[in-house]
This record gives C-alpha cells, structure tokens and sequence, in this order.
C-alpha cells in the first residue's frame, strides 16, 4: 500500500488567502485539512473541519480528526483573520478581545498542540501568517496591529522552543491583497481612488498593484516545503515593496 501524503492543516481555509493556501497546497501533493467556521468547499479536494480558532478546548479533538483521516500532522498554516476597524475613542472591548481571539490567542493555542505532535515525531513547518501591521500602524487598527505584531513574537519564542525537535515555524507578512477583507463598506480598498492616487500615481507600492491570494500561498509553499530545512523564526514580508518606501 502505498504511504498517505503528508498531512497540512490550514485555518481560514473557506475564502481568500487561507482558500489559496489549501488549494496551493493540495497541488504541491500533502492531504490537506482546512478549518473554518465558515463551510469549506469539500470539492476543492480539501477535507472541511468546522473550528472557531478562538475556541481552545476544541483544538485537539479538531487535530485528532484530522489525523484520523489524513494520517500525522505534518503541517500547520494559521490564516483566519478578522477586522472591526474602531478608532480609539470607538474602542469596545468586545472587539478587543474577539480579534486578540482569532489571531493571537488562538493560533498560539493550535500551533502548541500541533507543535507539539510535530515535535513528537521529530518533524513539522508551522507558519503564521501575519500583516504589515505587526511593524507598521494605521488609524481604527489597534486591535488588528496587535495581535499581527503578538503573533510575529510568538513565532519567533515557537521557533526557539520547537527548533531543537525538528520543527521549523516562520511568519508571512502580506500587504495590500485583494481578498473580501479589503472590502471596507463596500468597496474595495485596492480598487479606491485613495489606493491608486495615494499606493500607485504616487509610488508608495513599487509594484504597482494589490496581491493576489495564490502569491501569499506561493511563499507559504516554499516554507513549509522540503526545500526549506534551515529557515525558522522569520518573518517573510510579501508586500510588493510596500515597506521599502518611505
């Protein structure tokens, strides 16, 4: 019998740049598992899990699953992400707390107990995906900023704690993508006439244009791919240039 693909997990996986993520991993051939609390499409060749990433306890019996149909865990990719843009004097902690849930606490939460099998078997690549707002501030952001720049910072102490056993964690930081997050009221920032006067007649995105989501997953391709077997506890920014201007 022939032995089963390695087995990746992405959260987010339903729309955008964690949908891109699963499918550019499903053709680079791992079995892939894809979490959501929004349905995951079961044509795409990707195995739904329902998961609010914020929900803890239900991180091992979600894995257990997992592995239960794809085999061990090989890899992790946390992507599901969330914005309710309040300026400070709007700030609730309600949605305070809701997006320090999904994008901090919680894929802290998965990548120890993924990490940790990984580290059991002595193998494993988790990979976080963050934002240019863990380096860099915008208005009605305070929430979102800090919990991207939290989870650069546990990439790094996962990176340290996990390295020794075989198991290599690094972020990618995108900037402007085209995905149904960069609709805001709805319009599409990256259609806007402040996006192209501002990020494009005025220079400050060198190429030009928003991402696409199969380019963020192209860097997460090659991370946790096995050509990757000696870079852990970095940040990747794919931002099309958007930090090197100034």
């Amino acid at each position: 019998m022939e032995p089963r693909a390695a087995a990746a997990v992405v959260t987010g996986a339903a729309n955008g740049i964690g949908r891109a993520v699963a499918l550019r991993l499903r053709d680079d051939g791992f079995s892939v598992a894809g979490l959501d609390v929004e349905p995951v499409d079961p044509s795409d060749g990707i195995l739904p899990c329902r998961l609010d990433v914020a929900d803890f306890e239900a991180h091992d019996r979600v894995l257990d699953h997992v592995e239960a149909e794809l085999g061990p865990l090989a890899i992790l990719v946390n992507v599901a992400g969330i914005s309710l843009p309040e300026t400070l004097p709007e700030l609730t902690l309600q949605a305070w707390r809701r997006q320090l849930a999904v994008m901090l606490d919680g894929p802290v939460w998965l990548a120890r107990s993924a990490g940790l099998r990984m580290a059991e078997r002595g193998s494993g690549r988790i990979v976080n995906v963050t934002s240019v707002h863990a380096s860099n501030g915008e208005t009605s952001s305070l929430a979102y900023d800090c919990a991207k720049a939290g989870l650069e910072a546990a990439t790094r102490n996962l990176a340290i704690e996990l390295g020794p056993r075989g198991v290599l964690v690094n972020s990618v930081a995108p900037g402007f993508v085209r995905t149904r997050m960069s609709v805001v009221d709805g319009v599409d920032e990256t259609e806007s006439e402040w996006f192209r006067q501002i990020y494009l007649e005025n220079g400050r995105l060198p190429l030009r244009r928003a991402a696409e989501p199969p380019e963020i997953a192209a860097a997460v391709s090659h991370l946790v791919s096995p050509d990757n077997t000696y870079l852990t506890g970095q940040r990747v920014v794919v931002d099309g240039g958007l930090l090197v201007t100034f």
